[in-house]
């Protein structure tokens, strides 16, 4: 697909007796014009005239005044805009635009999905920091520093396996979550709005596969983290505590290449509807050739998110605060480890309003990530405006959904 932004002809080499500008040069001492006394002394060089301030140099054949043509879109027709983003190579501030308007436009759907979803992860949170986690003894004040470090790794390992239930109710929440949306805005393209009813039904069959693709990808990660961690937690000593290092540090860096590597997998496997297997492998051939771009976009969306999750956070947390005040005083003192009530609740809506925002604007930028670099390499444009009825591209396809 050609994405110039439009036709210039070329300008042709300067004729005899022209110096490029389009303006006629004495070669002679008398020409045409009279004898060379007429001519003043004091010329312009060559290629450099300009007309006076407010005119306009009248048009010339082959020359460009570097001026933009009367048409923007000179050279091709408007990209046609049935839903929430033109069906064309998108930039990176029309997929965020995309993102909000799909929330903005069918907001009732979308808020129906989001909010139900973080107020079932913000409960199993909340239950599992009050019930599950265990309380941390205080720190004695004559344990050596081994000692501390021995036991802050202790009480956050027992802080992870008291969460774990929290956390498995999280990832289930956010696919169904991701998968219902991805429908969502699938149908905005083009467009056309899904009910929460719509959207489950397409959805529902693919949440298996979706959960074993979620899977797969935490067990490569730990995988990659294993194998970087794991010679220097062998060796031991300085040596080790060395290794572990640079292995953290390349563990970390092949960890973020696989995650932009296969970050389409998601919505290839719940439009195209292919298997986990064959959906990674998709989303590697999508990604290849645009892994920077992609990154690029993926982590400014991360920046605002967790920017806007700052600005409704800190308010509700200083409010929780406030409210419980004996169990910050705890934990400042050391009796305590644990926030009462008060502050859990606060926070956990404070957590609500965030999530139920960051989720289809995240779930929003992968599924336009995805459909981008399909238009980009397969023209998918073309599908997408048969799929929105438009006049022109054929008839309308039976599916309404982005995938082929």
């Amino acid at each position: 697909m050609n994405d110039t932004p439009g036709w210039t002809s070329p300008g042709s080499a300067p004729s005899d007796g022209q110096d490029g500008s389009g303006i006629p040069r004495p070669t002679t001492p008398a020409d045409a014009n009279g004898p060379a006394s007429q001519w003043s002394k004091d010329q312009p060089p060559a290629g450099q005239w300009s007309p006076p301030t407010g005119q306009t140099p009248p048009p010339t054949p082959g020359r460009n005044w570097g001026a933009p043509p009367p048409n923007p879109h000179w050279g091709r027709p408007p990209a046609a805009k049935p839903g929430v983003i033109p069906l064309r190579p998108l930039g990176m501030g029309e997929i965020l635009d995309g993102s909000v308007k799909t929330l903005r436009t069918y907001w009732r759907t979308v808020l129906s999905i989001s909010v139900t979803v973080a107020v079932i992860s913000q409960i199993a949170s909340l239950l599992g920091q009050r019930y599950l986690v265990p309380t941390t003894p205080a720190l004695s004040p004559d344990a050596t520093p081994a000692e501390q470090l021995e036991q802050s790794l202790q009480a956050a390992q027992d802080s992870l396996i008291g969460l774990g239930p929290a956390l498995l109710v999280t990832l289930v929440t956010s696919l169904v979550s991701a998968a219902l949306l991805t429908v969502v805005i699938s149908r905005a393209i083009v467009g056309r709005p899904a009910s929460l009813g719509d959207a489950w039904r397409e959805a529902r069959p693919r949440l298996l596969q979706l959960l074993g693709l979620t899977l797969l990808m935490v067990a490569l990660s730990l995988a990659v983290i294993a194998v970087g961690l794991l010679p220097g937690l062998l060796i031991g000593g300085p040596v080790g505590v060395a290794l572990i290092v640079l292995g953290g540090f390349g563990a970390m860096a092949a960890g973020v290449w696989l995650l932009i590597r296969y970050s389409l997998a998601s919505p290839a496997l719940m439009l195209e509807r292919q298997g986990v297997v064959s959906s990674l492998k998709r989303s590697a051939k999508l990604v290849q050739g645009s892994w920077w771009r992609i990154f690029g976009i993926t982590l400014l969306t991360q920046l605002l998110i967790f920017i806007f999750t700052m600005i409704i956070a800190i308010p509700f947390t200083i409010v929780g605060i406030a409210i419980d005040g004996d169990g910050f005083s705890g934990l400042l003192s050391g009796s305590s480890t644990a926030f009462g009530w008060p502050f859990l609740i606060v926070t956990g809506i404070g957590g609500v309003i965030t999530s139920a925002v960051t989720y289809p604007i995240s779930a929003g930028v992968t599924v336009l990530l995805y459909v981008d670099q399909r238009i980009r390499r397969e023209a998918l444009d073309l599908e997408l405006a048969r799929a929105a009825g438009l006049p022109g591209y054929g008839p309308t396809p039976g599916n309404e959904t982005v995938g082929g």
